[in-house]
């Protein structure tokens, strides 16, 4: 009767690890399309741990008999692997959502306006994240222009996405669950579905192939920012996990020296930075060593003549869709023109009564999670 207790301790050892190997970045468990099996192990947790239970109750005190020290010593792993599996790794254990948003305006603002944000407008209000604090929560949940919204970002794609919460018709609440194919994961509270962040498309559980709503975003500068919206929101951090953000300081600016977060300064390399736009079915990559060069790059995806651009910041990215392929861009102290019209960094004419230019979503992202996710990219 004693292999009973040991059976059972080795299921619950096993099925504990693998729960959290696959869906945490453990050494190549990204790389495996392993997201169904993922899954499977979390719905169906509760049959495995109370099977490993039931044989480990039922062999417990022929083991105790047989090897006192053995037992001991098996109980202790399979409980330190439960502990550490359902509390020291559980992704919402080691990234926390902020209990409160703190919103400020300009005036009361604390945050240095060198950062990088991910702003959104809606409504004609406007807000800004700080991407180094976006990364470490994760996830925002907040409200603008009398909508909800949840503001993400992953630092290990250098991702970030503002999505409407709205599942089915109604409100929905996020949890971080973990990642696939280095993208973080967030769970509904209500079907248990998982959404990848990169794209808002739900990837396993009840609601797969579903899509949140997603709004337009801009990643700039603080101060690029205000220029273009002075009476921007502004999120402020959060004194709890102020150590959180101080580890992730140098995030975006690419010094960090992490396998995930690091940045590769050569081009087309994993973790090199790229410009990323999806038009329709169509996606195409720009090396950003070039956009930093070159400033602006005019080019055709799919039937769109677009243009991609820097402000003079080297920072701040835009992208819009051109009247033609014929209509060219020249830009100068952040203002665009095209020889007989002007426009700002939002692509409204300045000074003329000309259509202002649409504007197409733009991502700033390590290669390897664009073409990741884009298998057909182009470059």
């Amino acid at each position: 009767m004693k292999k009973y207790f040991y059976i059972g301790c080795i299921l619950i050892i096993l099925f504990e690890a693998a729960s959290v190997f696959f869906i945490l970045p453990m050494p190549g468990s990204q790389e495996m399309e392993s997201i169904g099996f993922a899954y499977f192990l979390f719905r169906w947790k509760w049959v495995f741990r109370i099977a490993g239970i039931a044989l480990m109750l039922l062999g417990a005190k022929a083991a105790w008999e047989h090897s006192r020290i053995l037992s001991i010593g098996l109980l202790i792993v399979t409980l330190a692997t439960m502990y550490m599996s359902n509390f020291r790794m559980k992704a919402d254990r080691m990234f926390y959502e902020p209990e409160v948003v703190n919103m400020v305006g300009k005036e009361d603002n604390i945050v240095d306006e060198n950062k990088l944000v991910l702003g959104v407008v809606h409504n004609e209000e406007a807000a800004a994240y700080p991407i180094n604090y976006l990364a470490y929560h994760h996830k925002i949940h907040d409200t603008i222009g009398g909508r909800p919204f949840m503001a993400t970002y992953c630092s290990v794609c250098r991702t970030g996405r503002i999505f409407e919460p709205i599942v089915e018709g109604h409100k929905e609440n996020f949890r971080l669950v973990g990642m696939d194919h280095y993208n973080a994961m967030f769970e509904d509270q209500t079907t248990k579905s998982w959404w990848r962040q990169e794209s808002g498309e739900a990837v396993a559980g009840k609601l797969k192939g579903q899509t949140l709503p997603e709004y337009p975003s801009v990643q700039t500068t603080l101060k690029e920012w205000l220029v273009l919206y002075p009476n921007s929101l502004i999120f402020q951090p959060d004194s709890a996990f102020q150590s959180e953000y101080d580890s992730l300081v140098d995030f975006e600016t690419g010094m960090r020296k992490g396998r995930l977060e690091r940045r590769d300064t050569a081009s087309w390399q994993e973790k090199s930075w790229i410009a990323g736009i999806e038009i329709d079915d169509d996606a195409k990559a720009y090396d950003w060593n070039e956009l930093v060069e070159k400033q602006i790059i005019h080019d055709v995806i799919g039937f769109h003549p677009i243009i991609l651009f820097l402000a003079d910041d080297s920072t701040s990215l835009f992208a819009y869709i051109r009247t033609s392929e014929v209509q060219q861009f020249s830009i100068q102290n952040d203002t665009l023109s095209d020889g007989s019209a002007k426009y700002n960094l939002l692509g409204f004419p300045i000074g003329s009564r000309v259509e202002p230019l649409k504007h197409i979503q733009v991502s700033q992202e390590y290669w390897h999670s664009w073409k990741t996710f884009h298998p057909e990219t182009m470059k």
